[in-house]
């Protein structure tokens, strides 16, 4: 049994090769399917829009808000103002890549506001209401195979990615006693339109492929399946882990 409402912390903004809205959009539809009340928050007004248009046509409906997770305050009282929740998940992301050494501030700045402090704000609030409910709840966050091992140019981004899931540990171990399990999932590459565009180079997607023992690319629906289990009654036992969806790429 799945929760039978979602908060959804959708995409806020990524690089090309870091793309989350085909995540965000699969697991959103995917929740909705399985007949969940789902909010989904994102900055992108065009997202949420097209995102609700396509559930609205498999009969489903999404509630849309849109807010900058950045902005702690605007967040904040968004979500307090909606229904409690039984199950949230923290998929908003900012990738910005390069070498560690071109690492700006802004760049620093950005990447946790978004990859780690606006987790801590987002679940403050919904794991609020799920104590004062009473009824125990949910949070699955989407980490990154980053936070596991070493990518070249991912400095700033696994970083954040390794915070967020000693984050989900410490989130495990306190809200444990609430009835709320908290766990990530750690996606490879996921293979979307995006991610083409983002690996023009046919010999370093090829490099990428070349590590994954099964010999692919995740698609949208590895990481939402993940995400499901981890959400449902399926998962009762399963708190505080980072579940690596990566073909096998963090074994080898």
């Amino acid at each position: 049994m799945l929760p039978s409402s979602v908060a959804y912390s959708y995409v806020h903004k990524e690089q090309p090769n870091e793309n989350k809205t085909g995540i965000g959009r699969e697991v959103s539809l995917s929740l909705a399917r399985c007949g969940a009340q789902v909010v989904a928050l994102s900055r992108t007004q065009h997202h949420l829009d097209t995102l609700v248009a396509e559930a609205r046509a498999e009969g489903f409906s999404i509630t849309p808000l849109c807010v900058d997770v950045a902005d702690w305050a605007r967040t904040r009282q968004l979500l307090a103002g909606q229904p409690p929740f039984d199950g949230l998940v923290n998929n908003a992301g900012i990738a910005c890549l390069g070498h560690f050494s071109s690492a700006t501030k802004d760049d620093v700045d950005k990447s946790f506001e978004v990859n780690l402090k606006a987790v801590i704000n987002i679940s403050q609030v919904v794991s609020d209401g799920m104590i004062k409910s009473g009824k125990g709840g949910s949070i699955v966050n989407v980490s990154s195979q980053t936070a596991m091992v070493a990518i070249p140019n991912h400095a700033v981004y696994s970083a954040t990615k390794g915070g967020l899931d000693q984050l989900s540990r410490a989130m495990a171990l306190e809200l444990g006693p609430h009835n709320i399990r908290t766990n990530c999932v750690n996606p490879t590459v996921v293979w979307t339109d995006m991610t083409k565009k983002g690996w023009p180079d046919p010999d370093k997607l090829a490099a990428m492929i070349s590590k994954i023992p099964l010999g692919k690319l995740a698609e949208t629906t590895d990481v939402a399946n993940a995400v499901l289990f981890l959400l449902s009654d399926k998962a009762a036992m399963v708190n505080g882990v980072s579940l690596p969806v990566d073909g096998g790429f963090t074994a080898t």
